[in-house]
């Protein structure tokens, strides 16, 4: 299947505000004014609707953009605009340091991240997915996660100019899978996209935000903050880290939910190619970007350790959600949005 050009070329529309400091953000990118918020950053709740769309909208200056926002290109280095993200980023990152758990070093919290239980696990998404295997739940399941998957990797691209020798060799290694391995096909965002199609789904890069909650853009702005910060490189590797240790069971279980569902070869063929892909990535990633970093930085292993358990935290409060939605019947998406079918072109 031909993952439709708009997918990654045509820039999603700005989203509707969830609260006064995302709409001083989005108001300020569609007349190209100064953010005015009224100071209700201050006391925004950190993983709240309006924060961390707020976020979101800031962080997506350094990828693709915005329709509809004049001279976007020119304001991702805006003066006002970074003040305002900075002011956001220190509450979202201080709630994550106080709530993540606290492993004893990076060694320690990649061999928890190793253990797969037995049998079904109660609070795993992957675990209830491939158990039910619900088509209206997958077909949620992936549009949320579009916003993830199809900027999958890039965020992971910054750590290349603050890594050296063996880590950074062993990145340039995951990343050129990721990216298809020179063949644009194979593409892994590309490959969603293609997912997203055979779903009944809209592929296009960025759609679905509008029906993202919050617990949703955390796990995305969770990346962006750590890689837009040459500070917080050793988070970064952390993050790295659990995302390919924790992908190529995940995956198998999706791989076999979406099988069982019904699917077709492209549902399919995603997670099976992580299947087979992370689990060789995961070694590289031991062996050669988390050794690697941290023998050249060894005051960086706590960090590595903090970007782990802060991606748990964040996939873990997001499962919680999609589970509690589904057992109640309800759908995980925000009020007003669905997720099957694809909307008609205006």
């Amino acid at each position: 299947m031909t993952t439709p050009a708009r997918s990654r070329l045509t820039r999603p529309r700005l989203p509707e505000p969830r609260g006064p400091v995302s709409a001083g953000v989005v108001e300020a990118l569609r007349s190209g004014g100064s953010p005015v918020t009224d100071g209700a950053e201050a006391t925004a709740d950190p993983y709240g609707e309006d924060l961390q769309l707020a976020l979101y909208v800031l962080y997506e200056l350094h990828y693709q953009g915005f329709a509809g926002a004049p001279a976007d290109d020119s304001r991702e280095w805006d003066p006002e605009l970074l003040a305002l993200r900075a002011t956001l980023e220190q509450p979202f990152l201080a709630a994550l340091r106080a709530d993540a758990e606290r492993p004893a070093g990076a060694a320690a919290a990649l061999d928890a991240l190793l253990v797969e239980p037995a049998g079904h696990r109660p609070g795993s998404v992957s675990h209830h997915l491939r158990r039910t295997h619900r088509l209206p739940e997958l077909r949620e399941y992936a549009a949320l996660r579009s916003l993830y998957h199809l900027k999958e990797a890039d965020p992971h691209a910054w750590m290349l100019p603050r890594l050296h020798g063996r880590a950074k060799a062993g990145l340039a290694a995951v990343e050129y899978d990721e990216f298809g391995a020179g063949r644009a096909e194979d593409v892994h965002a590309r490959l969603y996209a293609e997912l997203m199609a055979e779903l009944g789904l809209e592929p296009a890069y960025g759609h679905y935000l509008d029906a993202a909650p919050a617990a949703v853009l955390a796990t995305v702005n969770l990346m962006s903050l750590f890689g837009l910060h040459r500070a917080l490189r050793g988070a970064l590797v952390g993050h790295f880290a659990a995302v390919e240790v924790t992908s190529s069971p995940g995956s198998r279980r999706l791989a076999d939910a979406f099988r069982k569902a019904g699917a077709g070869p492209a549902a399919v063929r995603f997670y099976e190619e992580h299947v087979e892909a992370d689990a060789v990535h995961e070694q590289v990633v031991r062996r050669d970007v988390v050794a690697g970093l941290l023998a050249d930085e060894p005051e960086l292993d706590a960090d590595v350790a903090f970007g782990i358990a802060a991606t748990s935290l964040v996939e873990d409060r997001l499962g919680a959600l999609l589970l509690d939605a589904w057992t109640q019947g309800r759908s995980a998406l925000l009020p007003g949005h669905h997720a099957d079918a694809v909307p008609q072109p205006a």
